[in-house]
């Protein structure tokens, strides 16, 4: 990947404004998150993040709000969810959301937990915690393909499996698509903070449920 094309930002992209659209797309998150609970369908549950975006002054979506249930958590972003899943008292959800503030791009990503099940609070904090390590990693001077590659291994060595599907993906001012960036987990570079976001996707070895954690690289 040629690293001038692929962190090519447009003539108002701002740093600044760049973190401003972080920080709420993550209260918007929290939002959401406070709003889901037992009994409650994935669709409707999606929609309601629609709702509450644009409650929280966004002006638009770059890509679908994306809520997940139980099995569905093992669900890549381009894979549908199988239909009809409610959340149950035990369970396990996570929510991704892509909105745009300011003319600038979040992209954020948590993963929650009902109940007392500890295999899904492990599963949700692994992910945080494969998350903060592999962007530590990353703060070392590290190019996209090999920060992949140390969260395979840490993924492994902590217990869980990595989904090799989820690589990161470039943000910026909107629309960041027309620079064809590719994936983070493809870039031969050392990522620039402020243009990445690091995706972390995982599954429990065993049982049928996974976590999934994302954000901005950024320097502090």
């Amino acid at each position: 990947m040629v690293v001038a094309t692929a962190e090519n930002v447009g003539t108002s992209y701002s740093y600044d404004r760049m973190l401003q659209a972080r920080e709420k797309a993550w209260g918007a998150l929290r939002d959401i998150a406070s709003r889901i609970e037992p009994g409650m369908a994935e669709v409707d549950a999606a929609a309601m993040a629609g709702e509450r975006l644009q409650a929280a002054g966004m002006q638009r979506i770059w890509h679908p709000s994306i809520v997940r249930f139980g099995p569905n958590t093992l669900k890549t972003f381009r894979q549908r969810s199988e239909p009809g899943a409610v959340l149950a008292e035990n369970d396990i959800f996570f929510i991704d959301l892509g909105p745009v503030f300011d003319g600038h791009e979040g992209d954020v990503g948590d993963t929650f937990v009902v109940g007392d099940d500890k295999d899904m609070h492990d599963c949700a904090a692994a992910a945080r915690e494969l998350f903060e390590r592999s962007a530590a990693r990353w703060r070392e001077g590290i190019d996209g393909v090999a920060l992949y590659e140390h969260a395979r291994q840490e993924a492994e060595a902590m217990g869980w499996r990595l989904n090799h599907e989820i690589k990161g993906h470039r943000v910026g001012d909107f629309p960041h698509a027309v620079h064809k960036a590719g994936s983070l987990g493809d870039h031969d570079a050392v990522p620039v903070p402020g243009l990445w976001i690091l995706e972390i996707q995982i599954a429990h070895p065993q049982r049928p449920i996974g976590a999934f954690y994302e954000d901005l690289l950024v320097r502090d």
